[in-house]
């Protein structure tokens, strides 16, 4: 080596001495890293995740999901190497439940002071050991008054006849089944088997005139025209409307729902320190901003907020005023009742 080398040795052994002392802990020995994440679809921008790749060299693999339940089938039939997954408020129970998550390390999480306390502690994970807040919304109802002329109020008027075959829902069934016990005056939360059989029975008559079930893009159904109105979060709402401003997003009378999605590492992630960095990475205010301006749901991350265009923030459809609020129902596990629910939809999408 000194042969090779001459008289660049010392200056080299220098060098290469001062790059391990700049380079960061972090990324020392992690050039061949891989992150692992399992995201629903459309909800994480790439340029995030080129940054984070970038600045912590790594490779990261990304797969998507359009509901819940699917995430939850994938990693109950033994997908096990996720390092971080994105389940909503009452997934988080399930998932405890069935023991699938790891604890965070919060010493690791240092942007957690980011968040916005009425995100914190909520009853599906009270002390925020397994969950970090990653976005907030509701559903309802997008309508493009182009088409529509009626004044859409609640859920009830989708089973319009005049709307039959323009009418777009999510492919998830807690949502459309909680949608159904709402239209009946249930909570969409319901277990009682008498209330879920009453659901069924109306949302049986809807679904002849449903166009699409589309959990990944309704918006682009709605920009196209193909649909008129249907049920979507409201962030879909809020990217159609800035492309056709006769778009609009409804509450609906009944309550419709609200939800947040959050960031957490399955018990069986082989790179769970990354994981925590990832998390953390999020927290950046300026880096969760950039969620908003692509998805924009609630940000719970109130440091992201200075950040953050003011027509989103100022924009109702992302965050609607506590009174729009004050019927809306979160999700919660139902339990044993899941069975009901599966069954439920099963049929329903035979139909």
């Amino acid at each position: 080596m000194k042969k090779i080398l001459g008289r660049w040795t010392v200056p080299l052994v220098i060098l290469l001495i001062a790059a391990a002392i700049i380079v960061p802990r972090t990324l020392r020995g992690r050039q061949t890293a891989e992150l692992n994440i399992f995201n629903w679809t459309e909800y994480m921008p790439q340029e995030i995740l080129d940054a984070f790749a970038k600045e912590y060299q790594v490779r990261i693999n990304y797969d998507t999901y359009s509901s819940n339940e699917e995430m939850l089938a994938k990693l109950t039939a033994g997908a096990s190497g996720y390092d971080i997954i994105v389940p909503s408020d009452y997934m988080v129970s399930v998932l405890l439940k069935q023991g699938l998550l790891e604890p965070l390390n919060k010493e690791v999480l240092t942007n957690w002071d980011n968040l916005d306390p009425r995100f914190l502690n909520l009853e599906f994970d009270p002390e925020n050991r397994y969950s970090v807040p990653y976005m907030w919304g509701t559903v309802g109802i997008a309508v493009n008054t182009e088409f529509v002329k009626d004044k859409i109020t609640k859920w009830e008027d989708l089973w319009n006849p005049k709307y039959a075959g323009y009418i777009v829902l999510p492919d998830d069934p807690r949502e459309i089944i909680g949608m159904g016990l709402q239209v009946i005056g249930k909570s969409r939360n319901s277990t009682d088997p008498q209330d879920l059989e009453a659901a069924k029975q109306k949302l049986s008559a809807l679904m002849p005139a449903v166009k699409a079930f589309d959990s990944d893009s309704p918006k682009s159904l709605l920009l196209s025209g193909e649909v008129y109105l249907g049920m979507v979060w409201n962030g879909e709402a809020v990217l159609a409307a800035l492309e056709n401003p006769n778009i609009l997003y409804v509450i609906p009378e009944e309550g419709g729902g609200i939800w947040m999605d959050t960031l957490a590492i399955p018990k069986s992630a082989k790179n769970k320190d990354l994981a925590h960095e990832f998390i953390n990475f999020l927290l950046r205010p300026e880096i969760s901003a950039q969620l908003s301006e692509a998805f924009p749901y609630g940000n719970p991350n109130k440091a992201s907020h200075a950040f953050t265009d003011p027509k989103i923030l100022n924009n109702p459809a992302a965050y609607p005023p506590e009174s729009a609020l004050q019927k809306a129902e979160w999700l919660k596990d139902v339990g044993e009742a899941t069975v009901i629910y599966d069954r439920i939809w099963t049929e329903l999408k035979g139909e």
